[in-house]
């Protein structure tokens, strides 16, 4: 055996080696069975969760953007197909995570099912992606609350050192409690969306004064498809990149009380998210507001830019702002606070993996990995480089990066997937008897492997066209060479191999498999809806 300590061999061997003295229990295999983190949430946490997770404040405002490039349909066929595409995600998410609910999620078992290599760079990269949106998350609400709050009032560093504490406290006081706060903010953000959606029809007949619209602006000269391919295809990306978040059901499901259970729900609510929330939000913005309104690109404000605000002032409503800056502004902190429960548990399962310092690996008597919440939180500070002009270019940049590292993410969770699979049939285990088995054959899941990897490289075509810009082709590529820097690094210092199929492990489960009873749900549903408060 290698004396503890020697990097003569890849940390996820070493820990195996040490784990009976001073480590968490691990499988044959390396991997973590059980640690300092609590099973705390609850079915319907989880699944609010799963299904809030992408209603940030982006599809408020951000949609307009897609409006002005390719017209109200344009936006609806490309959140349409690239939908479709996340639901077959969400069941390569839920095949592995109820078989495997791991802290960790799908970067842990990247080094289970592939290679070592590839959960170490997946888990940095994922570790990056989050931080930097946590910096664009804390940039953004501040700008929201100069509405209310100029910076003669409240500084914007102020709100910074603001956020650190109350979203530090609120991931700090347990898995729980953090599953209660996001419950109640995902059934805010619901309610918020129907009540825009109402407001949007009565906008449409003409309640606010202005008149009725109709589809007056499908019509010529909105739409409703503008800029022909060219348009499609940048508003194309941009509706990958709206789907961020999807997957973060494969970390959750690691503090999930009843995995078994909580992850199949989740994963097929998925199919909801995208008809009530991005299908519905494209429709009804595009009811109300003119795709060729200059608003949409050259507004003053965030909450100008918004389809929604528009659409509500020309309808007659000329207040709209507050209410809908409300709302965004709520958005904004659930984002940001979701964004600090994954990124530390992202650290943590580095830590115990021997992939960052043990010192992140330290959880309290709760089962609070505090070390890692506190450092990660920190990261949001790099949203004060926003401040300077020179450094805005620096902060573009680097936010950007975190949509190039979503793209690799999906690709190797599908990857992983079909490895499971592949797996599975060379050592003869029908999958029949997997907790949750994905619909489809394997070939549905290459394709969607495939569309990942083709999203991955057109995402920065825009940047192709005369004049070329260097500055659009570095923030959409950076990511690349980032990763195979760190595959092929740590591939090559630890000297990690690939996993034959016939060695991946699938006689050590999770033991709270066995503790879970499979039972089909027969209550009615006004009885479901009784319950969930209890769930």
């Amino acid at each position: 055996m290698a004396a503890e300590g020697d990097i003569s061999k890849h940390p996820d061997t070493i820990a195996t080696e040490i784990a009976s003295k001073d480590g968490p229990d691990r499988d044959v295999s390396g991997d973590i069975i059980e640690d300092g983190l609590r099973r705390g949430l609850k079915g319907r946490q989880f699944v609010i969760i799963a299904l809030g997770s992408i209603i940030g404040p982006g599809c408020l405002y951000g949609l307009g953007l897609g409006f002005y490039e390719a017209g109200p349909l344009g936006v609806l066929i490309c959140f349409a197909i690239t939908g479709l595409s996340m639901w077959i995600l969400m069941q390569s998410v839920g095949e592995v995570a109820t078989l495997f609910p791991v802290h960790g999620g799908f970067v842990e078992h990247c080094g289970r099912f592939v290679d070592p290599a590839l959960s170490f760079a997946m888990s940095w990269m994922y570790y990056f992606m989050w931080s930097v949106f946590l910096a664009g998350d804390w940039n953004n609400a501040a700008v929201i609350l100069q509405y209310w709050f100029p910076t003669t009032t409240v500084p914007i560093w102020a709100w910074y050192i603001i956020f650190w504490a109350v979203f530090s406290a609120i991931t700090t006081l347990g898995v729980g409690f953090y599953g209660e706060v996001e419950y109640f903010f995902g059934m805010f953000k619901f309610v918020s969306l129907a009540v825009l959606f109402f407001i949007s029809i009565l906008a449409n007949v003409g309640a606010f004064g202005n008149g009725y619209v109709g589809f007056k602006y499908w019509g010529e000269p909105y739409g409703p498809i503008r800029n022909g391919i060219n348009g499609f295809g940048q508003v194309f990306v941009m509706a990958a990149a709206f789907y961020v978040g999807t997957e973060i059901v494969s970390v959750a499901a690691g503090e999930s009380k009843n995995p078994k259970r909580d992850v199949p729900r989740a994963t097929n609510s998925v199919v909801w998210r995208i008809l009530f929330v991005f299908i519905g939000i494209a429709f009804f913005q595009g009811l109300i507001c003119p795709s060729n309104s200059d608003q949409l690109v050259n507004a003053s404000s965030t909450v100008a830019s918004s389809p929604f605000t528009i659409g509500f002032v020309l309808a007659g409503w000329k207040s709209a702002g507050e209410f809908v800056n409300a709302i965004i502004l709520i958005a904004f902190i659930s984002a940001a606070n979701g964004v600090v429960y994954i990124q530390s548990r992202t650290l943590y399962s580095l830590a115990l993996t021997q992939k960052a310092p043990a010192f992140f690996a330290a959880t309290t008597s709760r089962g609070v990995p505090y070390r890692a919440i506190l450092f990660s939180n920190l990261w949001g500070f790099l949203s004060l480089m926003s401040m300077k002009t020179s450094s805005g270019a620096v902060f573009t940049y680097i936010t950007d990066f975190g949509g190039t590292a979503a793209y690799i993410a999906w690709a190797s969770i599908t990857f992983v997937q079909l490895r499971v699979r592949a797996a599975a049939r060379a050592q003869g285990i029908d999958r029949k008897t997997f907790p949750f088995v994905a619909p489809g054959g394997s070939w549905v899941y290459w394709l969607n492997f495939a569309f990942n990897l083709f999203i991955l490289l057109i995402q920065g075509y825009a940047s192709f066209e005369t004049p070329f810009s260097y500055q659009t082709f570095i923030a959409c590529y950076i990511s690349l060479p980032l990763f195979f820097v760190l595959f092929f690094g740590y591939k090559w210092w630890f000297k990690t191999k690939w996993v034959p199929l016939e060695e991946i492990d699938f006689s050590d489960r999770r033991i709270y498999h066995d503790d879970y009873q499979s039972e089909r749900d027969t209550r009615s549903w006004t009885r479901k809806l009784l319950d969930v408060m209890k769930d």
